[in-house]
């Protein structure tokens, strides 16, 4: 009788440690921080749209927004990589990221490793300003956060 009781409270507690652990998993966040590819401070974004796995389907649905214009946004368990795009003028134009701006086709996705986000965090390369400027900008990267620096649409790319 107590070795049948001893097992069921050592099943039990396997079974609550999986589904703590599928939990866990689950409940990953990444801070995005949208900056300005040029001054380093916040980007006024109308609208953060993510993506996840190279999927064409975007989604805006992030947990809140924080005080100092970060976005928290829940990652599905089985995602492997993020993309972010960010909006102005009322979510009528689509910001440039900073990591392709030099690109013939500035309007590319990039997408990162989420494991890396989490690990040690993500900063894009900011390419919509000369290299002494994006190092003087620049910040360091923290474990959970994408840095995402974009720059607004030139007169060549409104289209």
């Amino acid at each position: 009788m107590k070795i049948g009781f001893v097992c069921a409270v050592v099943a039990s507690v396997v079974s609550l440690s999986a589904a703590a652990g599928l939990s866990a998993q689950q409940g990953n966040t990444i801070t995005v921080r949208i900056l300005d590819g040029k001054t380093g401070t916040n980007a006024d974004a109308s609208n953060v749209l993510v993506q996840f796995d190279h999927r064409k389907e975007t989604s805006s649905d992030w947990q809140h927004q924080n005080d100092d214009g970060s976005i928290e946004v829940r990652v599905p368990a089985d995602a492997k990589v993020i993309a972010v795009h960010a909006t102005y003028d009322n979510a009528m134009e689509y910001y440039i990221n900073c990591d392709v701006a030099k690109q013939k086709n500035s309007s590319a996705e990039s997408w990162y490793p989420i494991a890396d986000i989490l690990k040690s965090g993500i900063i894009i390369p900011n390419d919509c300003v000369k290299q002494k400027d994006a190092d003087q900008i620049r910040i360091d990267p923290q474990k959970g956060v994408l840095v995402v620096y974009v720059r607004k649409r030139n007169w060549r790319e409104n289209d």
